[in-house]
């Protein structure tokens, strides 16, 4: 008989040991299906978000920003705070058209005048349009370049104290044709908000009017010189998308 209960005890902890296993076996395999289907809906939750980021139709960008400008064919460049305003018509998910309104306020580095007027304040804005393209778009990140052309209107003779500006080496005050591109990346905090930041290249035309000095007075000689000024900076802000493409 009491080899029978040994026997018995033997069947009973090899009996629950067996059921332990399966039932050890069973949790981890649900385990892995709860865990495949977590997968399989974060995968669909971060499709469905991406897919409404990149679905509105119009984006609007506001901020500010930092810029080296050269004031004069002979000057230094000097750095501007700017501020940067732009609105986007999406034609589909990747290709938009852009308008594009800058401002940009610096002093010039015009150096030792007889006119003693230090550095001036000087001010330009350009007004420019152009295709924007998103070449890379995710749940969070997303980055465009754009290509712009128009306008740029610049104020270098304001802060001079009624001197012409050519006379201490910049511009002159005037309007010239402008360009511009950049590189847009953006950081999503929602679908229809991001934060952006712009490195910028903005290639101005101002022309300057040459002068020589005859009995310490600057005369005009009547030709006039500048080339393509090739400045370069960012702009950082906030964007804003509303409006649904059509599928």
């Amino acid at each position: 008989m009491s080899g029978f209960r040994k026997n018995m005890q033997r069947l009973v902890v090899v009996f629950s040991v067996a059921i332990l296993a399966v039932t050890t076996a069973s949790a981890h395999a649900q385990g892995r299906r709860t865990r495949r289907e977590s997968n399989a809906n974060r995968k669909a939750r971060i499709a469905r978000l991406t897919q409404e980021t990149y679905a509105h139709k119009y984006e609007l960008f506001g901020g500010g920003g930092f810029l080296r400008f050269r004031s004069g064919e002979y000057k230094q460049r000097n750095a501007e705070v700017t501020w940067a305003t732009s609105g986007t018509y999406y034609l589909d998910s990747k290709l938009g058209i852009v308008a594009d309104i800058r401002g940009a306020y610096g002093k010039a580095k015009v150096g030792n005048t007889p006119y003693n007027i230090g550095n001036p304040l000087i001010t330009e804005y350009t007004f420019m349009a152009g295709p924007s393209y998103r070449f890379y778009a995710k749940e969070k990140m997303a980055a465009s370049v754009h290509v712009l052309g128009g306008y740029a209107l610049g104020n270098f003779d304001g802060g001079t104290k009624g001197i012409e500006a050519g006379k201490v080496g910049l511009w002159q005050t005037q309007g010239r044709p402008a360009f511009s591109a950049g590189i847009n990346l953006d950081y999503n905090l929602y679908p229809n908000l991001a934060l952006r930041v712009t490195p910028t290249y903005v290639g101005t035309t101002f022309q300057g009017i040459e002068y020589n000095t005859v009995n310490n007075i600057p005369v005009a000689t009547g030709k006039t010189n500048g080339s393509i000024q090739n400045n370069l900076g960012f702009n950082i802000g906030i964007v804003y998308r509303f409006g649904k493409l059509n599928k």
